[in-house]
């Protein structure tokens, strides 16, 4: 599969001398950056040049609920599905497991001028954050 926007494929390593390293999909650091900050394992404010928009009061909403925090097992992302609908765009769901618990998380990118991908929404299953 070709990555969002075009080029490599998702995954594809990186070609260069002496580099075969395996490049990260933007759907699994995202995911990833997001479970730590909605567990507490990460301050919100790591995420604050990773957002757009409304995101990061998204972000901070639900981390100040504490949605992902669980008593002894540390949430982990078990599964990662996206849908590209337009080049520079990706809505993307995880499936987050701590212990027998089993939770929901959308999350949505978009790709900048500057090539690089930030988060402009993200949820979980429960109250959305208000709109002002």
């Amino acid at each position: 599969m070709t990555a969002p926007g075009g080029g490599a494929p998702l995954g594809a390593p990186v070609r260069g001398p002496g580099r075969t390293a395996p490049q990260p999909r933007p759907t699994d650091l995202f995911a990833e950056r997001l479970v730590a900050v909605l567990s507490g394992r990460r301050p919100v404010h790591c995420m604050l040049r990773h957002t757009v928009g409304r995101a990061y009061d998204e972000l901070a909403w639900l981390a100040e609920r504490g949605r992902l925090r669980t008593r002894g097992t540390q949430p982990v992302v078990r599964d990662i599905g996206y849908y590209v609908p337009r080049r520079g765009a990706i809505e993307a769901f995880a499936r987050i497991g701590a212990g027998d618990q089993l939770r929901a998380m959308a999350f949505r990118l978009e790709q900048g001028p500057d090539l690089r991908w930030r988060c402009a929404a993200v949820e979980l299953g429960g109250p959305r954050m208000p709109h002002d």
